[in-house]
C-alpha cells in the first residue's frame, strides 16, 4: 500500500571469483566439513571465501580473512541458498557450478582437491538454510527484495483501520480486501516467473499499462494464493483484447461481466472446484480468481459501478465468476480443445456472461428429449424472440451428460442438435407477434433465423453429481460492438 516510490536499497552483495561456501554453526553436517574447509582453503588453487550464517567464526579451521559474516543473511538471500553447506565455483562474477550438502567426489571435483577429508564419511545432507527458513524468508524477502517493487506505498495513520482506509480510497468491490502489504506481494509474486515490470496488458476503460506487480497486489487484495497467480495473469491478457472489448462490458446496462473457465491439469493443482456448487461459495481458487480479474479493471483501468460500468441491474457474477471444467468426469473433449487448443494444456476462457440459471429436467432418459428441454431453455436467453445477437453457454451436469454419454452423443452432435432445434420461424419473432412488441424488424417476417451464431452456443461440463440440472450462461451482444470468447494459455 503505497503513495512513495519505494525506497532505494543498497545494493546487495556479489560472489568474489574463487570457491564459496555457505555455513552455519547450527548445522551438523557444516561442522563436519569444517576440516575439508580448511584442506581446502590451504590446497584448492582457487581462493575460498566462507560465508557464515549464525556465527562469524565458524569455522574457526579456516583463516579469519576467509569468513564472512552473513547474519544479515544478505548473501544467501541474493544467491538463493536453500541448504547449508553449499559450496560453489564463481569465475568473472558468475557462478558456474553449485555441490549442496556434502558429497565427496562433488566437492574433489568442483574444487580440484583430490583425497579430500578422508576421515569424513562420503555423504550427509545438509540442513536448510537461514535465508529459507519459515519465520525469516517473508521479512528478508522484505528487506532485500521490495527494491523491485514499484508501486506507490501509502502510508496509514497509526488509528486508521486498513479496511476501512481501502474501502474510503475506492479500492474495493464492497467486500473487505487482503491489504496488499510488500510482504504480501513479494510472495504473490513467488507465484510466478515473469518480471515484475513486465507489462501484461493495457487495461480500459482509462488504458492503463498494467504490469506483474500491478495484477499482484490486485490478487492479494482479492485473496488469492501465490499459485493462482498464472491464472489471473492470463485472464487479464484475455480480458484486455479487442476481441473481449472489456469496455464494453463495462459500459453496457445489460447485467454482465466476465467469466472465466479455466481447462488444463492447473485446475486440479491448485485446488479449484468443478463439481457440488461449482457456481457458489466455498472454493478459494474459484472466487478468488475471479475477484482479482474484477478488482484489476477496476483499480488499474478505473472500470467502476456507476461511473463507467453502466448496468441497469448488475449480477454477483460481477465480483467474481470464474470456474474450472470437470474435464475427468465429461464425456467430451474440453472447452479449450474446441478452440484449437490440445487437451492438457492449461488455458483460461473468457466469456462475456450473465449470472446463470438452472435447466430442469428431471424425466427425460434419451438425448433427444433432454436436447428439447435444453433448447426450449435457451431460446429464452435474453428474449425468446431475439436471434443472432447473444451467445450463450451450456453447462451440463453429470447427470444430464450421463443421458448424452450413454446414447453416444458427441459435443458436435449435441450443438448441431440444438442449432436444429434453434431455428425460429420469423413469423413468431417479429415484432408484435405472440402480442409481444420486441422482436425482430416486420420484413424478416418469412425468414428463419438460429437463435445463436455458429460457434455461439458454448458447452461445458461441470457441476455436482446428484441431482438432473444443467444451467445455462447467457452472454452479451456478439459482433462488432459486442464481445467474442477470447481463449489464453497460461504460462508459469
Amino acid at each position: 500500500m503505497a503513495e512513495s516510490v519505494a525506497p532505494a536499497l543498497p545494493a546487495l552483495p556479489a560472489l568474489p571469483n574463487g570457491l564459496v561456501a555457505f555455513v552455519k554453526r547450527d548445522c551438523p553436517t557444516c561442522r563436519l566439513v569444517a576440516p575439508a574447509l580448511a584442506q581446502i582453503a590451504g590446497q584448492a588453487p582457487l581462493p575460498l571465501v566462507v560465508y557464515a550464517q549464525d556465527d562469524p567464526d565458524f569455522p574457526a579451521e579456516v583463516p579469519h580473512a576467509a569468513r564472512i559474516d552473513d547474519r544479515s543473511l544478505a548473501a544467501s538471500w541474493r544467491h538463493r541458498i536453500e541448504t547449508v553447506p553449499t559450496l560453489i565455483r564463481v569465475e568473472h562474477g558468475e557462478e558456474r557450478e553449485r555441490a549442496v550438502g556434502w558429497v565427496r567426489s562433488e566437492w574433489e571435483a568442483l574444487t580440484g582437491v583430490a583425497g579430500l577429508a578422508p576421515g569424513l564419511p562420503d555423504w550427509r545432507p545438509g540442513c536448510g538454510s537461514l535465508s529459507v527458513d519459515p519465520d525469516l524468508a517473508p521479512e528478508l524477502a522484505v528487506r532485500f527484495g521490495a527494491a523491485k517493487l514499484r508501486a506507490r506505498r501509502v502510508e496509514l495513520a497509526a488509528l486508521e483501520d486498513e479496511m476501512e482506509a481501502a474501502y474510503a480510497r475506492g479500492w474495493t468491490d464492497g467486500l473487505p480486501i487482503v491489504p496488499p502489504t510488500e510482504k504480501r506481494v513479494l510472495a504473490m509474486l513467488e507465484g510466478t516467473t515473469r518480471a515484475p515490470g513486465e507489462i501484461v496488458a493495457t487495461v480500459p476503460p482509462d488504458l492503463v499499462p498494467c504490469s506483474v506487480e500491478k495484477v499482484a497486489i490486485n490478487a492479494v487484495m482479492a485473496g488469492c494464493k501465490p499459485e493462482y497467480l498464472p491464472v489471473v495473469l492470463a485472464a487479464v491478457e484475455a480480458a484486455c483484447t479487442s476481441e473481449f472489448n472489456v469496455h464494453g462490458l463495462l459500459a453496457t446496462t445489460m447485467p454482465v461481466g466476465p467469466v472465466v473457465i479455466v481447462n488444463g491439469p492447473i485446475r486440479r493443482a491448485i485446488g479449484m472446484n468443478a463439481g457440488i456448487n461449482v457456481f457458489g461459495q466455498g472454493n478459494r481458487a474459484n472466487l478468488t480468481i475471479g475477484r482479482a480479474l474484477q478488482l484489476v479493471v477496476r483499480n488499474v483501468g478505473g472500470g467502476r459501478p456507476g461511473e463507467v460500468d453502466r448496468a441497469t441491474f448488475g449480477s454477483p457474477g460481477k465480483i467474481a465468476f470464474c470456474f474450472p471444467e470437470d474435464e475427468e468426469g465429461s464425456p467430451w473433449t474440453p472447452l479449450s480443445a474446441d478452440f484449437g487448443v490440445a487437451p492438457g494444456t492449461d488455458t483460461v476462457t473468457l466469456f462475456p456472461g450473465e449470472a446463470p440459471r438452472s435447466i430442469v429436467d428431471q424425466l427425460a432418459r434419451d438425448p433427444e428429449s433432454l436436447a428439447r428441454s435444453f433448447a426450449a431453455c435457451l431460446r429464452t436467453v435474453h428474449h425468446p424472440k431475439l436471434p443472432l445477437v447473444f451467445d450463450a453457454i451450456l453447462a451440463v451436469g453429470p447427470e444430464h451428460a450421463r443421458v448424452f454419454r450413454e446414447a453416444g452423443w458427441d459435443k458436435s452432435r449435441l450443438v448441431a442438435r440444438l442449432h436444429e432445434l434453434l431455428l425460429l420461424p420469423g413469423s413468431e419473432i417479429v415484432r408484435g407477434a405472440g402480442g409481444m412488441a420486441e422482436g425482430t424488424p416486420p420484413h424478416l417476417a418469412n425468414a428463419t433465423l438460429p437463435k445463436f451464431r455458429p460457434g455461439g452456443l458454448l458447452v461445458v461440463h461441470c457441476g455436482g453429481g446428484a441431482g438432473l440440472f444443467s444451467s445455462i450462461i447467457g452472454g452479451w451482444a456478439n459482433g462488432e460492438m459486442g464481445s467474442a470468447p477470447v481463449i489464453r494459455e497460461i504460462r508459469a
